[in-house]
């Protein structure tokens, strides 16, 4: 699992100072030595060693790609230019777009390296079409024929539309990505929205669309048949949806949003909360 290439390290030490749960300690040689046991196959070892003396979880240095540094205010254009596509070419994406987004996914961050999300993909329009059909009509049976309480609460800003047929749920996009979670996983509401962040921002990059789907995360809460469907594994929680595809518009410059408080904590002493206070604090934190 661990092995050193004695010639080329150089005993800096790096790996034991980044090894965050503490796995690596130098040996009477002052090679590192790991304990397997401790080991949340991080590869942070492998990563930081500066002459490629590490292989770890069978992983060798010289398979790594080198890291460059990225211009900052490209990425910053980048999250300032993307919007919510609702508009896309009904067709495919290409091929190699679509097993680079797949490929990409591997490198999101989890907590504590639980690397353990699931992702369904429907990465061919035919499917979509048939997955889309179905849930539009469930949707439309219940705002209509036997109206379910829920559902149409939740779907009343779109009721009129939903039952003249249009594609409200879906937006006519040609792909989806649901990201579904174990449901004793440690980061379990935190991780899929992360995973689907840095999906949407290299989706961007390629020119492709995204559009984050809390309706049809909702169809998935209420029709279980549908993650049966998807092959979401037993023991998971399909957490969140994201649709995709080609863009059928294209926006010429960046918005102009409002900004968000932000606050600069200065150093001073902790208030005692009175009673009622922090009650409210429990509530808010827990919601």
């Amino acid at each position: 699992m661990f092995e050193v290439d004695k010639e080329k390290c150089i005993h800096c030490g790096l790996c034991i100072k980044d090894c965050s749960p503490k796995a690596l300690q130098f040996d009477d040689e002052k090679f590192p030595v790991i304990d397997e046991q401790k080991c949340f196959k991080c590869q942070h070892c492998l990563a930081v060693c500066p002459v490629g003396a590490i292989s770890v979880c069978g992983k060798k240095p010289e398979n790594s790609d080198k890291i460059y540094f990225q211009n900052s205010d490209m990425i910053l254009n980048l999250i300032k230019s993307r919007r919510s596509i609702r508009h896309y070419k009904q067709e495919n994406i290409a091929p190699h777009k679509m097993q680079k987004l797949k490929d990409m996914l591997k490198f999101v961050p989890t907590g504590v390296n639980f690397h353990k999300l699931h992702f369904a993909f429907i990465d061919d329009i035919e499917v979509m079409n048939d997955f889309r059909d179905y849930v539009n009509g469930k949707v439309k049976d219940a705002l209509t024929t036997k109206p379910v309480k829920a559902i149409a609460r939740k779907f009343r800003r779109y009721t009129k539309a939903i039952i003249d047929g249009q594609d409200i749920l879906f937006r006519g996009a040609p792909h989806m990505v649901v990201v579904s979670t174990p449901v004793n996983a440690p980061c379990y509401n935190v991780d899929p929205f992360i995973a689907l962040s840095y999906f949407e921002l290299y989706a961007q990059s390629m020119n492709i669309g995204t559009c984050w789907c809390g309706l049809v995360e909702f169809c998935l809460i209420i029709m279980p048949e549908l993650s049966d469907y998807l092959k979401i594994p037993q023991g998971y929680k399909a957490s969140y949806v994201m649709l995709f595809g080609e863009p059928d518009i294209k926006f010429a410059r960046t918005i102009q949003p409002e900004p968000f408080e932000i606050e600069s904590v200065q150093k001073g002493e902790f208030r005692k909360l009175k009673f009622k206070e922090k009650m409210q604090r429990y509530f808010w934190n827990l919601k």
